[in-house]
């Protein structure tokens, strides 16, 4: 009898030093995707996050938040939403602009996508700062949607976005002391 070794999520992840910049570890989701095992984990790990939330709607931002918010989303047999970049959605829609390290940022989504008292679950692949997904909570909002959970796969706390996000429930399967 052979040994049969489970594979933890972390050990899909490829890290790759000095990427953007020197000093930098880059997580790099796309090996977990271009593995079954490890994409099915991944999206069965998020999904565990939500066991004891109720929510009506799934919200993916762009664009990886699409990849693992859409499994979920239909795994729950919830509605899913799309958060896109300023430009992309054809319909009605709002919009919220958020810091990056240089300049700024606009995300939209439809203006109906969302209806007032749903329970909301905002997915996406990693919490860096958290601008990104502050400004979709804050359109959830507008809209009269409440915010019941965030999920992230991974989480880079040295960056401190979970502090940005604390007044939500936030929850990440993998965390990175580092940036």
């Amino acid at each position: 009898m052979g040994s049969c070794e489970k594979k933890e999520l972390e050990d899909y992840i490829r890290s790759i030093p000095d990427f953007p910049e020197e000093g930098i570890i880059f997580r790099d989701v796309t090996s977990v995707l271009e593995d079954a095992d490890g994409f099915a984990l991944a999206v069965d790990s998020m999904q565990k996050l939500l066991e004891d939330i109720e929510a009506d709607v799934i919200v993916g931002a762009e664009s990886r938040g699409f990849v693992f918010g859409a499994p979920i989303a239909y795994n729950l047999h919830k509605p899913f939403v799309l958060v896109r970049k300023k430009g992309k959605l054809p319909c009605e829609t709002i919009e919220e602009s958020y810091d990056l390290e240089y300049g700024s940022a606009t995300v939209e989504m439809h203006k109906d996508s969302i209806k007032p008292g749903q329970k909301v679950v905002i997915v996406d692949d990693l919490i860096a700062t958290g601008g990104t997904i502050e400004a979709i909570a804050r359109m959830v909002e507008r809209l009269g949607g409440t915010v019941v959970k965030i999920v992230f796969l991974m989480e880079l706390a040295g960056l401190k976005g979970r502090e940005r996000l604390e007044k939500y429930d936030v929850a990440s399967v993998i965390r990175y002391e580092g940036k």
